[in-house]
């Protein structure tokens, strides 16, 4: 065993993951045989099989899957003595893996990266953009530092700080403007457009109106905000939108915007990273930047909603 090698075992973790050794190699940049020479080196040492070989893929032997498990600890026990020596600077430096739900990223991220590498010169950012439940895994696999949420997601081994909280408002069409705006239990009632099935959105939309049931016909699936706006801009129902969406999403669609005019479905957006990770103090400077790039770009939604309910 005194032959093993961190190269090996990034390698390794790498194969596992990919499930196939082109698409490994091409993580790891390095060629196919030299990952494979890696692997079968390894596995000689070890005096077993880690894969199952197939045509197009290799899967884990049951020795390989509780192998993998020690490894992935070990690479992140890894990755963090070396975040030991970033957390002894001011500032951030070299890489940075952050996460985020597409319920945030696309309208958050420009102003965050911005911010970010402006204020920490070099800083390397990798971002990953994918539904919460995973996020929360690869965070605790230590393949990610940090990500942007929406809270609570109640994992003892992660820190959540809160950042903001918004409203989400009401896409109607174009044609509705000037209506009276539903209230939760009129919502139920009509066709409701939601984010498909994983997205937090969509259980706290369906929260919001009390829906938890078996969901009736006239409840519609969307890939993306995006799309719901747009089907609402079709004729073919309502959704609900976070305040931050509404400029970007509303701009090329025939709807109207309206505020809810009693209860207020809101959603708290925070950051979370694990409570062993020593950047942990950055990453608290990071919450702040990200506090403050949210905040100037609420404002400037802010300017742009109108809010049909206070109108009429």
């Amino acid at each position: 065993m005194t032959n093993l090698t961190l190269k090996q075992l990034r390698y390794f973790e790498a194969l596992a993951r990919q499930g196939h050794f082109g698409r490994a190699a091409d993580v790891c940049a390095i060629s196919q045989p030299a990952l494979s020479m890696q692997i079968k080196e390894l596995e000689e040492t070890l005096g077993t099989e880690l894969f199952e070989r197939g045509a197009r893929q290799v899967r884990l032997t049951s020795f390989g899957e509780a192998f993998a498990l020690r490894v992935r600890d070990i690479l992140r026990s890894v990755d963090e003595l070396a975040d030991l020596a970033r957390a002894s600077q001011d500032r951030l430096v070299g890489r940075l893996r952050i996460g985020v739900i597409p319920t945030v990223a696309p309208y958050l991220l420009p102003a965050i990266i911005g911010n970010l590498t402006r204020i920490n010169d070099g800083l390397e950012i990798h971002v990953r953009e994918t539904l919460t439940s995973k996020l929360v895994h690869e965070l605790s696999e230590g393949r990610l530092d940090t990500a942007i949420v929406a809270l609570p997601v109640s994992e003892p081994s992660l820190t959540e700080v809160p950042l903001f909280s918004e409203n989400f408002v009401l896409v109607r069409p174009s044609e509705d403007e000037g209506k009276p705006v539903p209230n939760r239990e009129a919502l139920r009632e009509m066709r409701l457009l939601l984010l498909e099935e994983g997205h937090c959105f969509r259980d706290q939309a369906l929260s919001f109106c009390n829906i938890h049931s078996a969901l009736p016909r006239e409840l519609l699936d969307g890939s993306s905000l995006s799309t719901l706006v747009q089907m609402v801009s079709a004729g073919i129902g309502v959704t609900l939108i976070p305040e931050m969406a509404v400029r970007v999403e509303t701009r090329s669609a025939s709807v109207s915007v309206a505020h809810f005019q009693s209860v207020q479905p809101s959603r708290t957006i925070g950051m979370i990273w694990r409570k062993t990770s020593p950047l942990a103090q950055q990453f608290l400077k990071v919450s702040e930047i990200v506090r403050q790039s949210a905040d100037a770009m609420r404002k400037q939604y802010k300017s742009s909603i109108v809010d049909v309910g206070a109108e009429h």
